[in-house]
């Protein structure tokens, strides 16, 4: 895995909440220095924090929040996320979970 690259998918994707864009911010100044780690801790609290599990994503789609804000392909998506974990998905099929997501994975890369 880029970490590099997933970090930057977190933070470009327009799902990334305020907090985990500038945990992976902070990450990416302070990739390659000898404060890499304390910043990866943090950005690995932080995703902790934020990554929602496919369950969650699948609940959430079929609630009358979830089809508030997803109105009519509130049940499609919720669909997608009962493939995706019949597929073995984990994480909610939004790009930050995503992203997030590969990040928890591969925790000890950072």
């Amino acid at each position: 895995m880029d970490v590099k690259a997933t970090v930057q998918k977190l933070i470009a994707a327009p799902s990334c909440c305020p907090e985990a864009k500038a945990a992976g911010e902070a990450y990416l100044a302070a990739y390659g220095t000898p404060k890499q780690a304390e910043a990866a801790k943090a950005l690995i609290a932080e995703l902790k924090e934020d990554v929602c599990n496919i369950d969650g994503f699948i609940g959430f789609t079929a609630s009358d929040a979830g089809r508030k804000i997803f109105g009519d392909k509130a049940g499609a998506m919720n669909e997608a996320g009962k493939k995706a974990k019949e597929a073995g998905g984990k994480y909610c099929l939004c790009d930050a979970c995503q992203a997030g997501g590969e990040l928890l994975d591969h925790e000890g890369e950072l």
